[in-house]
């Protein structure tokens, strides 16, 4: 045991110290008696015993990942400070009565972008609180082993927040320096680069997950089955995007008919212009479309509750279409029939909404319990179990509903830094929805896990003692 060298079997690696390059060696009969082979091995075990020192020389040496971190971080600042000093230079060229103008339609292409960018940044943050809090996400929207998890999701965050503002940047360069043609590609470009990663139909850029995604719009598009937690989850959020689809169809009529850096942004009666018919259309498909969802829930189960909630849904619609009015009517009719109907409508919509989060969607059994998690955190101490948490989330819904119609107005979105504003605060209130709608879910679902449960103990009992059981809890 302690004296001679043991004798390594063929076709086995030869055992060495942790942290030691491998070696493997394969010694046949012949080679047992090579002397110079058993002073190479026993010099190579000496050596590793003396300390290793060739060993751990001959490792890479790897930065920490808190040096990456820092890093890319910098970065970052770098980048978005060239982004930012291009994009002055390049406004400060124009002229003040052209500035303002072309601000805006650059704006009008990059904005919807813009806003998707932030929302998958708030939806990384919602994956990461549900695994922080042992929230089941992955049985509640039904995702396969591949979904994509939080990191993964701000990693396609941290690329869009990096080609959006680069191919603006690109845009306001090129046409202040007379590239009109450049200018007018880029957006073209970037549009058509995000549809053909978007169905690029070939085991890259996570497939299963644009696979899954692109499936739920279809059955949002068509409500022609049974309605899922992830149907219906997603098209409410796409209610708090109707302003970007908005911008997406202006954006895309310019593009088919070339009126990307043109001067045609002037003309607010053209095929594509603020006044067009299609803006309304494309603010009120979302809520349409949730209204149909609901409509063929309630023919699968009959639940009035249904039928509630798609009238809250077609709520919007006269919000929508009375704004609209005022473009293609006198200013008098607008003034003395139309703009008291619209504000009739618009505080209807809100307080019904309003009234659906908090009582519905909420339930106001589970505003605190989310942020809990399942190890100690700083974000947990602050915001588990106290009551401004509570006030802020029904305070902050009630005020962020009632801006919300202000981005459903068309006559309203004269100021576009207003409207984005307002979109983004939107955002956020939709962000603080999914939080504790989800978790709504998740004690749904766990209540008919203990439901079942309780069903099949009490089955497994014999008959006396069931019906002994049942009587002592009606006397009780």
């Amino acid at each position: 045991m302690f004296g001679g060298l043991e004798y390594i079997p063929n076709k086995s690696p030869h055992l060495r110290k942790s942290g030691s390059r491998p070696v493997v060696f394969d010694i046949d009969s012949s080679e047992l008696g090579n002397s110079s082979d058993e002073e190479f091995l026993l010099s190579k075990e000496s050596n590793e015993m003396k300390g290793g020192s060739t060993a751990l020389s001959s490792v890479a040496i790897v930065p920490s990942p808190l040096l990456l971190w820092r890093f890319k971080a910098l970065l970052f600042f770098i980048w978005g400070f060239c982004c930012f000093k291009i994009e002055w230079d390049s406004v400060m060229r124009m002229s003040a009565d052209l500035r303002d103008l072309f601000l805006y339609e650059a704006f009008l292409y990059y904005n919807p972008l813009l806003l998707v960018t932030m929302m998958v940044w708030l939806w990384g943050i919602n994956l990461w609180v549900f695994a922080q809090s042992n929230i089941g996400y992955v049985k509640i929207f039904d995702l396969d082993q591949s979904h994509l998890t939080h990191r993964e999701i701000w990693k396609c965050a941290t690329w869009m927040t990096i080609i959006v503002p680069t191919s603006m940047t690109a845009y306001l360069y090129l046409y202040s320096h007379g590239e009109v043609l450049l200018a007018a590609s880029q957006p073209v470009l970037l549009y058509a680069a995000i549809l053909t990663t978007l169905i690029f139909p070939f085991d890259i850029f996570c497939l299963s997950s644009r696979f899954f995604f692109l499936r739920t719009v279809w059955r949002i598009l068509f409500p022609l089955q049974a309605i899922t937690f992830a149907d219906f989850f997603l098209a409410d959020i796409f209610t708090s995007m109707s302003k970007v689809f908005s911008d997406l169809e202006r954006s895309v009529c310019r593009m088919v008919h070339r009126q990307v850096a043109t001067i045609a942004w002037l003309e607010a009666d053209s095929v594509c212009g603020s006044h067009s018919v299609t803006i309304p259309i494309a603010l009120v498909l979302p809520y349409i479309f949730r209204l149909f969802q609901c409509l063929r829930q309630y023919k699968d189960t009959r639940e009035k509750t249904s039928l509630l909630n798609a009238l809250k849904y077609s709520t919007a619609v006269p919000v929508i279409f009375l704004s609209a009015l005022k473009y293609h009517v006198s200013p008098e009719k607008w003034t003395n029939i139309y703009r008291s109907l619209w504000l009739s409508s618009s505080v209807l919509n809100s307080l019904y909404s309003f009234y659906w989060d908090i009582t519905r969607d909420w339930d106001l059994s589970c505003f605190t319990r989310v942020f809990k998690f399942s190890k100690s955190h700083p974000v947990s101490d602050v915001l588990h179990g106290q009551k401004w948490v509570t006030i802020w989330v029904i305070g902050s819904n009630l005020v962020l509903r009632c801006t919300w119609t202000y981005k459903l107005s068309a006559h309203l979105r004269h100021n576009h830094l207003t409207v984005f504003a307002i979109s983004i605060l939107e955002m956020l209130r939709r962000f603080q929805w999914i939080f504790f709608r989800v978790e709504k879910e998740s004690n749904k679902m766990n209540n008919s896990k203990s439901n079942t449960a309780l069903s099949m103990t009490m089955s497994d009992l014999p008959i006396e003692e069931h019906n002994l059981l049942g009587s002592d809890a009606r006397n009780v």
